[in-house]
Formats: C-alpha cells, structure tokens, sequence
C-alpha cells in the first residue's frame, strides 16, 4: 500500500471517529427551546424531557418561601400560562411580570420543574423609574416580608 493511501486511511479513521463522537454526544446533550404554548401542545410526549422555557412572569402569581426556598410562579406567552417551580434562591432581578427562561422538565402533574432560573435583561442598566432604594421592592425575596 502506498504512502498516500495510507494517509488517507488514516485520515478518514480519524475523521470517521470524530463525527461518531459528535454526532453521538450531541444528541444527549440536546436541550430544546419552547414557549408554554408549544410544551403544552406536545402533551403527555413531553413529561420528563429537558427543555427551555421562554416567557413572561405573570404579574401576581409569585409565591416564594424563604424558609424551605420554594418558589413558585406562573410562566407566560401570549396565550397559556404554565406552573413553574423552581427550588433554590432565585435572581436578584426576578420579579412579576419580568422575561424569564427556565430550565427543567414537565412533571405529569402538569407543573414545569426548574433546575434553572435564568432572567432576562438587556445590557443597558436603568434605574427603576421614581423608585427610592431597590431594597424596597423586594422585601419578600430578602427575608424581610415573609412570603408573598
């Protein structure tokens, strides 16, 4: 066998063995991108798969324990709300009304469970408009209101 045909081989081995490897971890590693509406629609077929939901904090729908750091919110898009809990303290951002993605899975009871809370925000900061200190809006999520 010649020199070039042997390069080739070798070539082609490894170029095979890397898009086996990539191909094959992609796949697990998959976590897909859907708005309340489109995981709802997929119905019993979506229970216990990962995936990223994208939506709005229903104003009013927040209630957070600080003590057990249980909270819970309705997450929602244009047309459907979806039951979010999420364990753990959330963003120093979060609050009614804001955009949110959240990462989990939909549990058969019909409620999303987050292992990621993620806040949405642009790269420019503003102060909150006629608001005093910060620390006034949120007394609920620093322990000081109980829970909400």
């Amino acid at each position: 066998m010649s020199r070039t045909w042997r390069t080739l081989a070798g070539i082609a081995v490894v170029g095979g063995a890397l898009l086996y490897l990539f191909a094959a971890g992609i796949g697990d590693n998959l976590v897909y991108f859907l708005t309340p509406s489109e995981l709802l629609a997929k119905g019993p077929d979506a229970y216990d798969i990962p995936f990223r939901l994208s939506g709005q904090v229903e104003p009013g729908s927040v209630r957070w324990d600080a003590a057990t750091l249980d909270l819970r919110f309705r997450l929602r898009d244009n047309s459907t709300s979806l039951e979010v809990e999420s364990t753990g303290t959330p963003p120093r951002m979060f609050h009614d009304g804001i955009h949110v993605v959240v990462e989990g899975s939909m549990a058969s009871t019909g409620q999303f469970q987050a292992r990621t809370l993620m806040v949405k925000h642009s790269n420019e900061y503003k102060p909150a408009p006629g608001e005093g200190h910060p620390e006034a809006r949120f007394p609920a999520l620093q322990g000081r209101g109980g829970s909400s």
